[in-house]
């Protein structure tokens, strides 16, 4: 049975991972397990699927479409699902976008296409998100990228998206600028009704938060959703005290996460749970490739670090 929930995007919204078996076809059975592993956490509001953590980029449509049919079947009597809709091309994106639709899923998070690394005009940044909102009534979280790489929007551009766009509800903010990041939630939170900025700086997330933001979507929630949830009530009940502290043992973990390359953020993670007992194996999709001893090794130690493992 499809369920769906009226979900306005805000809070703590993990992006999970998926695991697959040496023969690179996706380990069913480890998925469920991940998804109750998080979605059980106190706090968490939603889950993302069909992202960057599940390595949409090397899935058919078809395998992401069971990756939603497996979420709904999981735990989509419980818990809200952000579909992604990550795709260069604006019509793929609208058949995307009407199947997350169709399985039940609660909100869209809209990814730029890697056609702007080209160059982008306003007008094709807008016309690619109003193509989605033609198939679909459901809210859109427009993923907003650092400008610098081409994939970001200018303020003005994203402000203009909002104003033709109305179901856009919330960006992802991993703009990488923490001026331009307090300039968005002043623009965009304070509108009627509030466009939510969600936090994805999981390098700095306890500065994002500070800053204001209604939320955080970040992968890093897969490995740490228990932490996240902690950090963000704490932020938001001003418990400086306390958030400094949660924000010690997860700058342990984005150390090691969010390190160069970045593309491996996500196979790092997949790791961590491993050594955690979470996961039976770490295995990602080409081009993609397993990480060395000596990184796993530092994960580990990190994990130690940020008491989420034993020496």
């Amino acid at each position: 049975m499809t369920t769906r929930h009226s979900f306005y995007p805000h809070g703590v919204i993990p992006a999970v991972l998926l695991p697959f078996f040496d023969d690179l076809s996706i380990d069913e059975a480890s998925y469920r397990s991940h998804l109750r592993d998080v979605t059980n956490v106190p706090g968490v509001t939603a889950i993302t699927i069909n992202a960057h953590s599940t390595e949409a980029g090397s899935c058919t449509f078809e395998e992401q479409q069971r990756v939603l049919e497996i979420t709904q079947d999981e735990v989509g009597a419980t818990m809200p699902i952000v579909n992604g809709i990550y795709t260069d091309s604006s019509m793929e994106a609208q058949r995307l976008a009407k199947m997350a639709d169709a399985g039940g899923a609660s909100a869209l998070l809209v990814f730029p296409s890697g056609i702007y690394t080209f160059g982008q005009r306003p007008e094709m940044a807008i016309e690619h998100v109003k193509r989605i909102a033609d198939v679909t009534d459901l809210p859109l979280i427009v993923f907003q990228y650092n400008p610098a790489g081409g994939q970001g929007y200018p303020l003005s551009t994203l402000i203009r998206m909002v104003e033709e766009v109305p179901s856009i509800a919330a960006i992802k903010d991993w703009c990488g600028n923490a001026q331009l990041a307090y300039r968005q939630i002043k623009a965009l939170q304070t509108r009627t009704p509030p466009v939510n900025v969600l936090s994805t700086h999981s390098a700095w997330l306890f500065s994002s938060l500070v800053l204001g933001c209604n939320g955080l979507l970040s992968g890093s929630g897969s490995v740490i959703p228990d932490l996240h949830a902690q950090l963000f009530h704490a932020v938001q009940n001003k418990d400086l005290a306390l958030a400094q502290q949660l924000h010690d043992r997860i700058h342990s973990t984005a150390e090691v996460f969010y390190t160069d390359p970045f593309v491996d953020m996500h196979n790092r993670m997949k790791e961590a749970l491993v050594l955690m007992g979470k996961l039976p194996r770490a295995v990602v999709r080409p081009p993609l490739v397993k990480i060395s001893d000596d990184e796993i090794e530092r994960i580990r130690h990190a994990l130690i670090d940020a008491q989420l493992l034993k020496a």
